[in-house]
């Protein structure tokens, strides 16, 4: 990693003041770094009040597997409403290539998601079946009119297309990074990108308990990233993968979310004013107890019978589908993972599957 230089007594203190008050109000080991010189004691204002509040359907997308594949799961999803349509790429585990694929599917209105067709992204002849790519995150790019896919491979990848509808249209896969790059970890995991007016920004987490950023001028984008540095330091336990991150509609706040490992998935968030700065642990929305979404804060519709324990990587509903990653507060729906809780053994082969939490005002 680099290492994180602040210059001055006064930005040394200001800068301690900030981590200790985080911690206090979170209850974290977790500690934001702030890569300029604008940190501030000010924490940005919370976007919704805590603790939250969800109710789960029963499962929406299950792994279905067709003569040329056989999947065990569907997993990771990335979602969009355009052009009167939910757009979702997902990832599922391949027994048949024994390897990690995407999947693309489409519906009008979510009743209708148990029938959508899951087309597997080896129509493309730029996938092949036994190719690894996972945990995709789509955003049209409205510079370039353009929409992205980005992807693990397992370094950060990118495709795009004009029609997000015919996966056998995207480009041929391309890295961000070229060769050897300082200040990667071990071990990245699960890439997402979020733009502001000036930079575009690619997060993501490490196996060592670390949320990663690096950034590039929009006119450069997707090229010119620069060396990941850590936007919060935390362990593995509590901070793990599946990141994502938002802007707050209406305001100057960013929300990211980071799935928490143990004792079972769950979420947690931070706020920020700055893509490029510090990072405050939400209150109420920061630990197993009470997280952002987590069972201990999930119930599940009338007659849904309890289907998973894990609150997993998933992606809140946003409104919009280009790089600014906008999310209304006010209608706050979360797509995520979810498995039977009596699953086990080797990662690869537990049966995650899809369910969707909306937010539960009836219990504030």
């Amino acid at each position: 990693m680099n290492s994180f230089l602040v210059k001055g007594q006064v930005m040394q203190k200001s800068i301690l003041i900030q981590l200790v008050v985080s911690m206090l109000m979170a209850g974290s080991v977790s500690t934001a770094f702030a890569s300029e010189s604008t940190a501030t004691v000010d924490a940005p204002k919370v976007p919704f009040t805590t603790p939250l509040r969800w109710k789960s359907t029963g499962v929406l997308v299950k792994p279905v597997s067709d003569a040329n594949h056989t999947i065990v799961s569907v997993k990771d999803p990335t979602i969009v409403r355009y052009n009167g349509l939910w757009h979702i790429y997902a990832t599922a585990y391949s027994t048949s290539a024994r390897t990690w694929t995407m999947v693309y599917l489409n519906f009008k209105d979510w009743a209708d998601a148990p029938n959508a067709k899951l087309t597997f992204i080896d129509v493309n002849p730029h996938f092949a079946p036994n190719r690894y790519n996972c945990a995709p995150h789509l955003f049209y790019f409205t510079p370039h009119k353009k929409w992205y896919l980005v992807f693990q491979a397992q370094p950060p990848q990118y495709c795009t297309t004009d029609d997000i509808s015919k996966p056998e249209t995207w480009t041929r896969p391309q890295n961000f990074f070229e060769g050897r790059t300082p200040g990667m970890p071990r071990l990245p995991i699960d890439y997402h990108v979020i733009c502001d007016d000036t930079h575009a920004y690619l997060f993501f987490t490490g196996d060592d308990g670390n949320f990663y950023r690096s950034r590039t001028k929009i006119e450069d984008f997707p090229k010119g990233m620069s060396e990941p540095e850590i936007a919060i330091k935390d362990r593995r336990d509590n901070l793990f993968e599946a990141s994502i991150t938002y802007k707050i509609k209406g305001t100057n706040t960013y929300l990211t979310l980071i799935e928490a490992l143990s004792p079972a998935r769950y979420y947690r968030a931070w706020v920020s004013d700055d893509l490029n700065g510090a990072w405050t642990p939400v209150p109420g929305a920061d630990s197993w107890q009470t997280p952002f979404a987590g069972i201990n804060n999930v119930t599940f519709e009338d007659g849904v019978t309890p289907w998973t324990r894990d609150i997993s990587h998933g992606e809140l509903i946003r409104d919009g589908y280009d790089e600014k990653m906008i999310l209304d507060p006010d209608n706050l729906q979360f797509l995520y993972q979810g498995r039977d809780p009596s699953s086990g053994g080797r990662y690869e082969l537990l049966p995650y599957q899809l369910g969707l939490l909306k937010l539960d005002r009836s219990a504030k």
